[in-house]
């Protein structure tokens, strides 16, 4: 997104880490082989680059792991070393990525004056970095806006996920377990959480962001149009996975301020970002390069 707009993108990346995602703009980036906890040599870094914009999305989140991992803690204190680092170089700007998860989700329709109540240390680290990250911008005059992302989906994400995973087994010829699917929640295709995050960068909003459809949508009807994409509908098997008791009933974002302060615009219908999704997934079953 960010180079397609003819921006000047420094990408920091741990050493060893795959540039699978980024292959196809690789030569349009400037890497920057770095961990965010050396706080050192990220200084090093900053003062090198003098960046005007910074887009924070780094974080623990291996699925089944994140939520509850130690990891979470660290990157609290790495975000807000960054940050610091950041508004003492003259960073005009700073845009961290957070999540629903920081809000009370038995609100159900979460807008950015809803209340927080984070239920895990993934969602408690999240909103600790922003009001750091916060406080330190108001400090040195750096503009501070915080990007909490509902659910997404697309190329790319980790397979034992809801979408990936319903993909993959229909590809397969297998059942696909799920749970009821009574569930109500706010998927957004990746390509407009990207255009997002970049419409929250150029604009001058601060504070949270909800980044969102604002378009509540039951696992059920998702997963069933991903079996109409695919024409298995028959291998669909709800309730075959068990619901989580603590599991919200309802989450859904007002993105008002998403569309009307920061003037993103969403660019494909759930219909179209699951058929782009399914194809992709496809392709790369049928890639020789493909990862088993």
């Amino acid at each position: 997104m960010l180079v397609r707009e003819g921006v000047e993108v420094h990408a920091l990346v741990r050493q060893g880490s795959s540039l699978e995602r980024v292959a196809d703009i690789a030569g349009d980036l400037h890497l920057v082989r770095a961990d965010l906890c050396d706080a050192d040599e990220v200084a090093r870094q900053v003062a090198r680059i003098a960046p005007e914009l910074c887009l924070h999305g780094a974080w623990y989140a291996v699925p089944g792991e994140y939520l509850h991992a130690d990891e979470n803690v660290g990157l609290v204190a790495a975000t807000a070393s960054l940050v610091s680092v950041l508004a003492r170089a003259g960073c005009r700007r700073f845009v961290g990525v957070g999540t629903c998860f920081e809000y009370d989700t038995r609100v159900g329709r979460l807008s950015e004056s809803s209340p927080t109540r984070p239920g895990s240390m993934y969602a408690a680290s999240k909103l600790a970095a922003f009001l750091l990250a916060e406080q330190i911008g108001s400090k040195h005059g750096m503009g501070v806006a915080w990007a909490r992302l509902f659910y997404q989906y697309g190329p790319y994400e980790d397979e034992r996920r809801l979408v990936p995973a319903v993909v993959g087994a229909l590809l397969r010829g297998e059942e696909a377990p799920v749970t009821g699917g009574a569930q109500v929640r706010d998927f957004l295709y990746v390509e407009d959480v990207a255009g997002a995050l970049w419409a929250i960068a150029r604009s001058a909003v601060g504070g949270p962001v909800n980044v969102g459809s604002g378009e509540p949508v039951s696992v059920r009807d998702l997963v069933e149009r991903i079996a109409a994409i695919m024409g298995r509908r028959d291998l669909l098997a709800f309730g075959n996975f068990p619901d989580r008791p603590d599991d919200p009933p309802l989450v859904c974002a007002n993105n008002r301020r998403l569309v009307e302060e920061c003037g993103w615009r969403r660019n494909r219908t759930h219909d179209e970002g699951l058929l782009e999704t399914v194809e992709w997934w496809r392709s790369r079953r049928s890639s020789p390069a493909a990862v088993p």
